[in-house]
């Protein structure tokens, strides 16, 4: 960096002069100096961000996380995805050797899942940044507490600080650079890592921010575009033209009579008075014609894209939900999320269970909660499952899908003319009678 002067330094080590506060004076008496700069450590990621600016598109905008959240087309399609595999639940799931299957409630990893990963957040929440770091950044990182040789915490590693190394020996390592501090080697049996379906080299994902870097930066230009024409009253309809020759003070007369009235958000919607034998030219183009709301629209539909999810759940109101919201949830689930759910329980198993418990234990998605149709729906669903000739769900299932306590006699699947289908029968009033009526509660 030889050459550089030391405002150059200042910048390249992350320090930053704010642009709205000039620089004071010398402190006098017991005044205290304010310090405008935002500062970074050097060993600090976002410092690396900030000397390349981020991620430069076609267009010359840097493309980052919060420039990125800023679009509402971005932000919708990352929050869904994010609260949507944060809130359904993983369940840890135990094979016996009779073939049937159960929740491994024992396992301590079953909590770490389904509760509470660590000591500062919660299952839903530790799911929900983890999926936001791998669609960002491509991969996600977590540090694996354990005791007694099980799992007992998962702690999120800061972004963009963990490298991922494959030696000659095809043994991997990850390589960590902390906050403060010394480099260090964790071992696979250290970190809980999974990535994007993506990747170039087999071992670190492909971030969309990297990826949507051009379709956010034209979307922020467009964005920019709409602003200046608010902002700096380019929306021009005409020209004013006169044979005479105007003076000085005439012409900053009207510039500001311009600036003041018809210029910014609140310029008023009125005659123009005009003088010194000025007359109006339209001209044949307006703002209309650039045509600024096709071009913002086509960017949220090609950020839509790279998302995966489905237009209607992104808040465009030319599809028409009606019957059709059920569709659209399987379309969500089979074509965006699906693609994650196997990515999250092939980690899970791969990352955080030993070789001997792999044999009888892996991880499960459960997403029948987006999955869910009407009452009505569901009623007809659950009674074809409980059909007399071809019963494949008991009561006591069904009853736990609603969240209701089993009853002792609806374990069994039902038969013909037995358990739900005599139940029912006996139930039924004989023709004629008429139905009972409720005894008043008396107090």
């Amino acid at each position: 960096m030889s050459g550089l002067s030391p405002d150059d330094y200042r910048r390249a080590a992350g320090y930053r002069r704010s642009s709205a506060a000039p620089a004071s004076p010398p402190a006098r008496g017991n005044a205290v100096p304010v310090m405008a700069y935002n500062t970074y450590d050097l060993n600090d990621p976002a410092l690396l961000d900030f000397m390349r600016d981020g991620r430069i598109g076609v267009v010359g905008e840097a493309a980052n996380e919060r420039m990125a959240l800023r679009n509402s087309t971005f932000f919708r399609a990352m929050s869904l995805i994010c609260g949507s595999m944060g809130m359904l639940p993983v369940h840890l799931m135990r094979r016996k050797a009779n073939g049937e299957t159960e929740k491994a409630r024992d396992h301590p990893l079953f909590n770490v899942l389904h509760r509470k990963a660590n000591s500062y957040q919660t299952a839903s929440q530790f799911k929900a940044y983890m999926q936001f770091c791998a669609l960002a950044d491509g991969n996600a990182y977590a540090l694996k507490v354990k005791s007694r040789g099980a799992v007992r915490e998962l702690i999120p590693l800061p972004r963009r600080c963990v490298k991922p190394c494959l030696s000659d020996t095809f043994k991997l390592t990850f390589e960590y650079q902390p906050k403060i501090g010394a480099k260090r080697t964790l071992s696979q049996d250290e970190v809980f890592h999974f990535r994007s379906p993506l990747s170039l080299d087999g071992l670190r994902g492909v971030g969309l921010i990297d990826v949507c870097a051009d379709t956010l930066g034209l979307a922020m230009k467009a964005q920019q575009a709409a602003g200046r024409l608010l902002t700096k009253g380019s929306m021009a309809r005409g020209a004013l033209e006169t044979k005479e020759v105007l003076g000085d003070e005439t012409i900053e007369r009207l510039k500001q009579s311009l600036r003041d009235n018809y210029a910014g958000v609140e310029a008023e919607d009125d005659w123009m008075v005009l003088e010194e034998g000025l007359t109006a030219k339209l001209f044949a183009s307006n703002a209309r014609d650039s045509q600024l709301k096709e071009l913002m629209q086509h960017e949220a539909e090609e950020v839509s894209r790279f998302t995966g999810a489905p237009r209607p759940l992104l808040m465009f109101d030319e599809t028409s939900w009606g019957s059709g919201i059920e569709q659209l949830g399987l379309f969500f689930v089979t074509y965006c999320l699906m693609a994650w759910f196997v990515i999250w329980e092939e980690a899970i198993w791969m990352c955080l269970l030993t070789e001997e418990e792999q044999n009888t234990m892996y991880a499960k998605y459960n997403e029948q909660a987006l999955l869910r149709g009407s009452l009505k729906d569901q009623a007809d669903f659950f009674a074809k499952a409980l059909g007399n000739n071809s019963a494949w769900l008991s009561p006591n299932e069904v009853r736990e899908a609603f969240d209701r306590n089993p009853r002792p006699d609806g374990q069994d699947l039902p038969r013909p003319g037995t358990t739900a289908a005599q139940v029912a029968e006996e139930d039924e009033p004989e023709p004629g009678t008429p139905p009972a009526r409720r005894k008043k509660e008396t107090a």
